[in-house]
């Protein structure tokens, strides 16, 4: 009820470091709206101040798209992030509340190198999402090495197809087991998207009710990831964040389709109707 309430009305006597930092790590050629989504959403649910960490040959176009949010330039290959950025993203943490791995990252091999350091080195909450996800695919083994409970990953079907090896349509099946227990195994919070996204932690398992398939559109996945994000800045628990962060999703992809019908609604809209979504929660 507390987090339900931070949303809708604050304490007089607060500042921008009282509702926490996100930072968004990712990036790349042809890739850049992804970060710009996820930044946008991660501001507009509330978070004090939100950071993207870029590759510095891309940074001029960041300085561009963002305006509220700031930019970090990081050591690149050609446009790509590279493993050498980590100690820029490491001298960076100490007020971050939480970062956002993956949106638009790419699978550029020096990229690869930096989002595994990340997940090995920061304690911080991290949400993982996109190209985060297709990279720790290729080397799970790295979140058994991993004592941070606060991990958050967002795959769709395919991006959780490829991290559990198997077929879309074995994953229908068994949506629920088979989420519920990838959760368990790694330890970290897990938000399962598609028609009626699943949220578990391993133990509890959350069914989402909203959201329609005017979202079935590129981006929407990234501006999730913010919003989820911007509330575990805010203090709200990875779980809960997670969940309310979904059913947020959901209800402002109804607001706008309701609005702007199933067929015209684009990624950018849902954190526009964001405020009618949380106006809409029962306090």
């Amino acid at each position: 009820m507390q987090s339900l309430m931070q949303l809708l009305k604050r304490k007089p006597e607060t500042h921008k470091g009282s509702y926490g930092q996100v930072l968004v790590v990712g990036g790349s050629p042809g890739l850049t709206g992804a970060v710009c989504l996820c930044a946008q959403a991660a501001l507009r649910i509330g978070a004090g101040l939100v950071k993207v960490a870029v590759a510095e040959s891309l940074h001029s176009i960041f300085e561009i798209k963002l305006t509220e949010e700031m930019s970090i330039p990081l050591a690149d290959k050609k446009g790509h992030l590279s493993a050498k950025a980590f100690k820029t993203i490491e001298r960076s943490l100490d007020k971050v509340s939480v970062l956002v791995l993956g949106p638009g990252a790419g699978l550029h091999p020096a990229t690869q190198k930096l989002v595994i350091k990340i997940i090995k080195k920061v304690d911080k909450p991290l949400v993982i999402d996109a190209d985060g996800l297709n990279i720790l695919s290729l080397s799970l083994k790295v979140l058994k090495k991993n004592n941070n409970q606060n991990i958050v990953l967002t795959p769709h079907l395919g991006e959780f197809s490829r991290l559990v090896k198997k077929k879309i349509r074995q994953i229908k099946e068994n949506r629920k087991e088979l989420a519920k227990n990838f959760a368990l195994r790694y330890n970290l919070n897990l938000a399962l998207k598609g028609h009626r996204t699943l949220v578990t932690n391993g133990k509890m398992v959350f069914e989402n009710d909203t959201g329609n398939p005017a979202m079935a559109t590129a981006g929407t996945g990234d501006v999730l990831s913010g919003m989820i994000a911007g509330l575990i800045a805010q203090g709200i628990n990875s779980y809960e964040a997670t969940k309310l962060g979904v059913h947020l999703h959901g209800l402002a992809g109804d607001l706008a389709a309701q609005e702007k019908t199933q067929s015209c609604v684009v990624a950018s809209d849902l954190i526009n109707y964001l405020p009618q979504a949380i106006k809409k929660l029962p306090v």
